[in-house]
């Protein structure tokens, strides 16, 4: 599979993280890196808080110990990006449902942080290898499995950053869900301006409007060739599927009905034309 197949089944923010590790000038000790992620010499990952700890088979019989980390956002800077997601419907329902909303970074941008990482100075990343050079091809293959892991799940990312899916998902459910009860309590608050005895209404009057309507909002116009009864069609008076629609009775019914519509329509616009008084 090409690197451009790969970039393109990978998920956005899976190939931010993995473009900061492109940029690394030293292309050879890279190289070596993504051979040692794909040919499984990463033997373990796991997280203990905010760090990730993994160990890496290299040349020696002894595997070496990796540990990578970023630096976390104190509960106080949590608190306004979780705050600033809820305030966010998408955002919020994008990521209860799992999903990383395509302009995350600008929650964080706001609140004077960034979610991913500017350097890889800002990576902090240590190896029980002999090389002293950081990253070493052991830290870049945990590094680009880490890339596989924030496609499948990208709180993985968040919980670089010092919060876990579970806590980010119960703050965000709590504030909505407060957001809420907020908007029920402040309707529940309003009262209306105008009491309802203060203009009480006339049933005998309400289909009666005294005052004249300007000529400009007035079109009279006769009645269209086809009715309300063209569009019922025949009227079944019979229980006899079969007669239904050639029952003699509802052939009458209908002609009957059709005069009576076109003379009342006759007279209608003759009233309102004022012809005849």
């Amino acid at each position: 599979m090409s690197n451009e197949t790969l970039q393109a089944s990978r998920e956005w923010w899976s190939q931010r993280w993995l473009d900061l590790l492109d940029s690394y000038r030293f292309k050879k000790r890279l190289e070596r890196a993504r051979n040692y992620s794909r040919q499984g010499n990463v033997l373990s990952i796991k997280f203990k808080a905010a760090k990730v700890l993994a160990r890496v088979q290299g040349s020696e019989v002894e595997s070496y110990k990796v540990s990578l980390s970023l630096d976390a956002f104190t509960e106080e800077e949590w608190g306004y990006v979780v705050e600033t997601m809820s305030q966010k419907a998408l955002f919020a329902a994008k990521l209860l449902a799992g999903e990383m909303p395509q302009n995350i970074e600008e929650v964080f941008i706001s609140n004077g942080l960034s979610l991913f990482p500017f350097t890889l100075g800002d990576v902090h990343g240590k190896c029980s290898c002999p090389d002293q050079v950081v990253p070493c091809k052991h830290i870049g293959a945990v590094y680009y499995q880490l890339g596989d892991r924030f496609s499948e799940d990208p709180f993985v990312l968040f919980q670089l950053r010092g919060r876990t899916k579970e806590q980010i998902i119960s703050d965000l459910r709590q504030l909505r869900s407060s957001k809420n009860v907020e908007i029920i309590q402040e309707t529940a608050e309003i009262k209306p301006e105008v009491s309802q005895n203060q203009y009480p209404v006339k049933l005998a009057d309400f289909w009666q409007y005294a005052e004249p309507l300007a000529s400009s909002l007035v079109v009279i116009s006769p009645a269209v060739s086809e009715t309300i009864l063209d569009t019922l069609g025949t009227i079944p008076f019979t229980k006899d599927e079969e007669n239904t629609t050639n029952s003699p009775a509802g052939d009458l019914v209908m002609k009957y009905l059709q005069t009576i519509y076109k003379d009342v329509s006759q007279k209608a616009f003759l009233a309102a034309m004022n012809v005849g008084g």
